[in-house]
């Protein structure tokens, strides 16, 4: 199967389990937004906390240049995680909430 393919899968499912987990408080839904066409994969918060209005991104990954760039990770475990635990080489993720400079110092890629 086409490594990009797989990439889309893997990060559809990841996102799409982690939406099924209920929010701990309030009338919060976790939602999926999938960009097939931009590589864009985005897991939301909405919804109110009593009085307040609850709406944010807790999970931003784009695939660019055939690898998986974690924009943002609002996660306890963390995506890089869960991408490696199925299979995706750690040389195939950049953690791109790292600044350049730190990120040569993880085990990751560097982008």
């Amino acid at each position: 199967m086409d490594t990009l393919k797989t990439h889309r899968q893997l990060i559809r499912k990841i996102l799409t389990d982690y939406a099924k987990i209920p929010y701990a408080h309030g009338n919060i839904q976790i939602e999926t937004v999938f960009g097939s066409e931009s590589d864009r994969y985005l897991l939301m918060i909405v919804g109110r906390d009593n009085r307040r209005r609850i709406h944010g991104c807790l999970v931003h990954i784009d695939i660019i240049n055939g690898k998986i760039w974690i924009q943002r990770d609002g996660t306890e475990y963390g995506i890089a995680n869960e991408l490696v635990d199925v299979g995706v080489p750690k040389n195939r993720i950049v953690l791109g909430f790292r600044s350049p400079k730190r990120r040569k110092h993880t085990e990751f890629a560097v982008g």
